[in-house]
């Protein structure tokens, strides 16, 4: 047995596990919780201690679910992102999680930051983050349906596809 990949594959489903749960968390769970604790004057436990620390389990789940994903592709990495030599229904998860990785660490960390008091911003610059921040994460969970199914199926993309 080759430890490499079994291990790569453990690491992509646990960190991929821990992102997409964290993903859907945060847009199913504690957008709705956050708005009702800011209402009764409660949120700050949420935006001083668990945001920070979900945030941090989420930005680095994301990397090393791409990572591991990587690895898995071994030499067929670039046979799946240019979707040639029968690797079109990987590859199409793949670009997917790789948009969604750029998502958040272009987009959602950095405006998270200024959310959370993290980073120095003015109430505008705070306003226009939540809203970049919510679009970006709101993305990433429409792009996480079709991605977890290009993901599930890849493997056996002979079959979906007929290649």
């Amino acid at each position: 047995m080759d430890y490499v990949p079994a291990l790569a594959r453990w690491l992509h489903f646990m960190a991929g596990v821990m992102w997409i749960g964290l993903l859907y968390y945060f847009n199913f769970v504690q957008v709705a919780a956050l708005k009702a604790a800011t209402a009764d004057g409660t949120a700050a436990g949420i935006t001083k201690h668990v945001a920070p620390r979900a945030l941090l389990y989420f930005r680095w789940a994301a990397v090393v679910t791409w990572l591991a994903g990587a690895a898995l592709l071994g030499n067929q990495f670039v046979n799946a992102f240019t979707l040639r030599g029968g690797m079109a229904g990987i590859g199409i998860g793949a670009w997917l999680g790789t948009i969604m990785l750029i998502n958040v660490w272009a987009l959602i960390w950095p405006n998270q930051q200024k959310i959370l008091g993290l980073k120095p911003a003015t109430d505008e610059e705070k306003n226009k983050a939540r809203r970049v921040a919510f679009l970006a994460s709101r993305t990433n969970v429409a792009l996480s349906i079709p991605m977890l199914f290009f993901m599930a199926g890849g493997w056996s993309h002979r079959a979906i596809f007929g290649l």
